[in-house]
């Protein structure tokens, strides 16, 4: 039943674009050699601040076969999350691109047991699983071997069609694919605008983050108070940070994605730089209503908006 690896690959792809992602790719499900002793580092180096949970898991990270059993492949897929629209407020604080609409777990889970089942429907019984950021999946290192970018100075998957927003997600199953070649080329050359632009100096070296001084871990996994050596380097942002994709060139090539879910929630992108002052609860958890947001709860925005409070204009 299962020697048809090329076809049931480009079945797989048809439909995953049917489906609505971007990009498609299928890797063979083998250990991360290259990624190991980079994770292991970047760990004892501490950059990973409060993320414990990337410290757990350390094999899983590196071989999916852990993960599914007898597992053969792992598809990549990315999904457009480039708005038309964005804050209409220049003043106000600012929120990450990503989490206009609908939180991306939801939305990107739900094409991904589609096109599980749709395996099923057309090859047979498949044993797998599907991730989407939220197990110990390296998503950017599955990207690349699978052909669908290079990963950039920010550490971020580029593409030369689509620029770098987008989502990642995989699908890892126990069946038998043709593969991709790996993207082997690096077209960042010597540019380095996204390192000069982050105003927190996180991006230590090309392809390193500290992730203690990332505006977007500051602003959502931080759980404390912000250190106050960030007081004037917030830029505005009180939810994540698109910077160092805001200023890549190779997001000129980005275009508006066409996923209704994504969608900025309603009066989101009109709020003033007021209505983010006065926020109440109610208000939040009506705009925020199954978005990515609620990741940071009320509290944690609320603190962020307090931080950048004194640096936003004054009327």
């Amino acid at each position: 039943m299962h020697n048809k690896p090329a076809t049931y690959s480009q079945l797989i792809k048809d439909e995953a674009i049917r489906l609505g992602f971007m990009q498609c790719g299928i890797a063979k499900a083998d250990f991360l050699e290259e990624e190991a002793p980079r994770l292991e580092k970047w760990l004892k180096n501490q950059h990973h601040g409060q993320m414990g949970y990337m410290e757990n898991h350390f094999d899983k990270r590196l071989d999916p076969r852990i993960l599914v059993d007898d597992a053969k492949s792992v598809i990549s897929l990315s999904l457009n999350y480039f708005p038309e629209e964005k804050q209409t407020d220049p003043e106000a604080p600012k929120i990450s691109k990503y989490a206009y609409g609908t939180d991306y777990h939801t939305v990107i889970k739900d094409k991904l047991f589609q096109l599980l089942n749709f395996i099923e429907e057309k090859i047979g019984a498949v044993s797998g699983r599907a991730f989407v950021d939220s197990a110990p999946v390296l998503d950017r290192a599955w990207a690349k071997r699978a052909g669908i970018g290079w990963v950039g100075k920010n550490s971020n998957i580029i593409s030369k069609k689509s620029g770098s927003f987008f989502f990642l997600a995989e699908l890892i199953i126990d069946l038998e694919l043709e593969y991709d070649a790996p993207f082997a080329t690096d077209h960042c050359g010597t540019c380095t605008k996204c390192i000069d632009a982050c105003p927190t100096d996180a991006i230590l070296n090309p392809f390193i983050i500290d992730a203690k001084k990332c505006i977007s871990y500051l602003t959502i996994e931080l759980k404390e108070e912000i250190p106050r050596s960030f007081d004037d380097k917030m830029e505005n942002w009180m939810f994540g940070c698109d910077i160092c994709q805001d200023v890549c060139p190779w997001n000129r090539f980005s275009v508006p994605h066409a996923e209704p879910l994504l969608k900025p929630k309603e009066n989101l992108l009109e709020m003033k730089k007021e209505d983010w002052l006065d926020i109440t609860e109610e208000v939040f958890k009506q705009l925020f209503k199954n978005s990515a947001v609620k990741r940071t709860k009320f509290k944690g925005l609320t603190r962020n908006i307090d931080f950048i409070k004194k640096l936003l204009p004054k009327p």
